[in-house]
Formats: structure tokens, C-alpha cells, sequence
């Protein structure tokens, strides 16, 4: 969990040195603005604009039952990030596991792509698709 927030806080952490630097010469509005570019960059790399995860068994179990795919991402990954926001409303349909935070969710990807933890995995019955586009991932919800 620790290792989904290293990004994130990095971001926070030199952000605010930057802009104490910004303020100690007169700029406090580019400092505000420093602050306000850095704060979105940090949540977007952050898990909050993620749905909430659940282990890969569990999100296996729930792929059996109901047919939605799974999608094995990180924190930190712009292709998860630019899946989760072009997918819009329907992300919370699918089911969501962290490779980071699931060991089980990291073996499940290494063996879809050849000892690579290439994310983001989507797993449609049963079959993996690498950074597939998201167009095609919306699709596998209505289909």
C-alpha cells in the first residue's frame, strides 16, 4: 500500500519546495499556481480516481458470476490513468485489481505477459488483453 502513494507524495514534496522557493522571491501567485498544477498532477497519480480494488480472487469470483472484465492496474501508470478516464461512469462497472497492493493480481498479469507486469490487464472471459484501447473496453460492458 505504501508503494501506491510514493508517487503522489514525491509530487506533494516538491511541489511545496518549489513553491516556497516561488514565495521567498515575491511570486506567491505563481506559487499558487505551482500548488494548484501539482495537487491535480498528484491525485491523478494517486488510487483516489481509481474505483475501489478488490483482491484478484475476489474480482475473478465477480467476473464469473456477472461477466465484466477485470482490470489489473497501478498507481503511477498514465495507460491505467488514461483507461479510467476515457471509461468514464462505466469504470465503476468493472472490476478493479492493484497489482501493487495483490500479489495474486501481479502473478495473474506476469503470466498473461511474459514475466512483464505490463499494465493496464484487461481480462475478458477468461482471455487477457494488454493496454487495450478503452472504446473496446466500454464495448465488453454492453456486449
Amino acid at each position: 500500500m505504501k508503494r501506491a502513494w510514493t508517487m503522489p507524495v514525491l509530487l506533494l514534496l516538491c511541489g511545496t519546495a518549489g513553491a516556497a522557493g516561488l514565495i521567498l522571491r515575491g511570486s506567491t501567485g505563481a506559487a499558487v499556481g505551482l500548488l494548484l498544477v501539482i495537487l491535480l498532477l498528484a491525485g491523478a497519480q494517486s488510487p483516489l480516481v481509481f474505483p475501489r480494488s478488490v483482491g484478484a480472487l475476489e474480482a475473478q469470483r465477480r467476473s464469473a458470476a456477472d461477466g465484466r472484465p477485470v482490470v489489473y492496474w497501478r498507481p503511477g501508470c498514465t495507460y491505467c490513468l488514461r483507461l479510467r478516464i476515457r471509461l468514464g461512469r462505466d469504470a465503476g462497472r468493472l472490476h478493479w485489481v492493484d497489482i501493487w497492493r495483490d500479489p495474486a493480481g501481479a502473478a495473474a498479469v506476469r503470466a498473461a505477459n511474459r514475466g512483464d507486469e505490463t499494465v493496464p490487464t484487461v481480462v475478458v472471459a477468461g482471455r487477457p488483453h494488454t493496454n487495450p484501447d478503452p472504446a473496446w473496453v466500454r464495448e465488453q460492458l454492453t456486449g
